[in-house]
């Protein structure tokens, strides 16, 4: 059966159909020997389909859940030899992190193959929840809350507006901590820790819980399963891909 050429290339890992018509665009992009063109169709089972002179890897697409540990990186592979999160899931495939978490953060994190769902996942429009389990130093107060609902300035721009919920108010030691949940639908590069910063209270333990639909239920930290067709389903729905 053809199909778009750049939804072949989506699916075979090369990021989303924006960018794999890109690469037809410039000429990257040859099937059976002739320099492709935006718009054709193509039968991956049948043609031979190369992208700068490579031919183009069609193996099977897989989903992992992992509950990162601390100390960990999100990442596919390491120069300095540190263990990654690829390393705790017991695939054969070349995998890569949805996003990241990082080193000192634990939580769910979604491991695929998928180009295409990734760059969807990951764009600001598809509003992705990620639901995370923060415990601080201090007392957060109710003012506090209201401006991390209604949505903080940071060095790098205002935080859209958050769901904030206190879980828990207790001591350590002699000094008062807040327990909260927060959900954004932003990505940023370590944005709870600096929204919680922003307010000065510094994060103790910080915990992704959820992240599109996905939860941490029944999952011991450094534990992988692999999803249901039911939640592949879900997540493509989430990314628009239904």
């Amino acid at each position: 059966m053809k199909v778009r050429l750049q939804k072949v290339l989506a699916e075979g890992g090369l990021g989303s159909r924006r960018a794999c018509e890109r690469l037809i665009c410039q000429g990257r992009v040859t099937v059976d020997g002739q320099v492709a063109v935006l718009g054709c169709s193509v039968d991956p089972g049948v043609q031979v389909i190369r992208v700068d002179g490579r031919p183009l890897d069609l193996e099977a697409k897989e989903y992992w859940l992992l509950n990162k540990p601390k100390g960990v990186l999100s990442a596919a592979v390491d120069a300095r030899g540190r263990r990654t999160v690829v390393d705790l899931v017991p695939s054969r495939l070349r995998l890569y992190p949805v996003g990241r978490l990082d080193l000192d953060s634990t939580g769910v994190l979604l491991l695929t193959n998928d180009g295409e769902l990734t760059a969807r996942l990951l764009h600001p429009r598809h509003h992705v929840p990620k639901e995370y389990k923060v415990t601080v130093w201090g007392g957060v107060t109710a003012e506090e809350l209201v401006r991390l609902e209604r949505g903080l300035l940071l060095e790098d721009g205002p935080t859209a507006p958050a769901v904030v919920r206190v879980l828990r108010r207790g001591r350590a030691g002699e000094r008062p901590v807040t327990e909260l949940s927060i959900t954004i639908h932003e990505g940023r590069k370590r944005q709870v820790r600096r929204m919680m910063e922003a307010l000065q209270h510094p994060v103790i333990a910080l915990h992704r819980t959820r992240f599109a639909g996905l939860s941490d239920e029944g999952l011991a930290l450094g534990e992988a399963r692999p999803l249901s067709p039911s939640e592949v389903e879900a997540l493509r729905r989430v990314a628009g891909l239904d």
